[in-house]
Formats: C-alpha cells, sequence, structure tokens
C-alpha cells in the first residue's frame, strides 16, 4: 500500500472533521446570537430610550440579524449532489465503492471547497457578531448617559 493510498482516506477524513466541527461552531454561535437578539429586545422593549439609542440599538439588531443569516446559509443542506449522499443515493452499492475509489481526490478538493465556504461564512458572522454586540452596548450607554 503506497502512501498515497493512506494519506488519501486520511486527508478525506479530516476535511469532513473540518466540516463538523465547523458545523458544531456555527450552531453554537446561531444560538448565542439568537438568545442576544431575544434578550436585546426584552430589554430595549421595557426601556425609555432616546433616539441616538433607537438608532445605535436598531443598528446593532439589524447587524446581529445579518449574521444569523449568515450562520444559516453556511449550514443550508446543498442537495445539487456533487459531493456526499446526495449522489451516493443515486448510486447502486458497487457504483459506490467505484465512484469512491476512483474520485476520492476530488471528493476532498470539492469537500474542502464546502469547509472554506463554511469558514468564509462563519467568520463573517463572528465579526458582524462582534459588530452588532458592540452597537447594543453603546446604546445601552446611550440610554443610561441619557445623551439627546
Amino acid at each position: 500500500m503506497s502512501h498515497v493510498d493512506t494519506a488519501l482516506p486520511a486527508a478525506h477524513a479530516e476535511v469532513k472533521a473540518e466540516i463538523a466541527r465547523t458545523d458544531t461552531k456555527t450552531g453554537l454561535l446561531l444560538a448565542f446570537v439568537g438568545a442576544v437578539l431575544a434578550s436585546a429586545w426584552t430589554v430595549a422593549r421595557d426601556l425609555p430610550m432616546n433616539l441616538p439609542a433607537y438608532v445605535v440599538g436598531g443598528l446593532g439588531m439589524a447587524v446581529l440579524v445579518a449574521a444569523a443569516g449568515l450562520l444559516l446559509w453556511s449550514v443550508r443542506p446543498n442537495l445539487r449532489g456533487r459531493h456526499g449522499f446526495p449522489l451516493w443515493a443515486t448510486l447502486t452499492a458497487e457504483e459506490i465503492g467505484a465512484a469512491v475509489a476512483r474520485d476520492l481526490a476530488a471528493d476532498i478538493a470539492g469537500l474542502s471547497r464546502v469547509a472554506v465556504a463554511k469558514f468564509t461564512c462563519l467568520r463573517r458572522a463572528v465579526d458582524l457578531t462582534l459588530t452588532g454586540g458592540a452597537l447594543l452596548i453603546l446604546a445601552a450607554l446611550l440610554t443610561a448617559g441619557g445623551a439627546r
């Protein structure tokens, strides 16, 4: 068995594990963003806020909603059949074995592109979450300080 014969399955498993880790992080961040949105809405509803706080808080909420949208986009199922079970669902058992043996390197490349796209969405969502959180904190400070 050559080095390539052992390296390809290891690379394939590594890429699939990276996709799973990214999906887990995305799920946790989505839950966090949802909790922040719900909490901010609950708190803001009961506070007497001024116009600058409304504007900044509204912008912060909009940024957090955009972050949630990115997170949902990154975990959206891709059923075009290029990789994984959608393709395999159309094949017989013998065809799956032949496809995996023949196209493992192509599958690794395709899954790697999927992983990078998911990671990019996650990274952007983290940046938006930080920005939205900062805007909500600024809105809270404007409310507490009574800026007019």
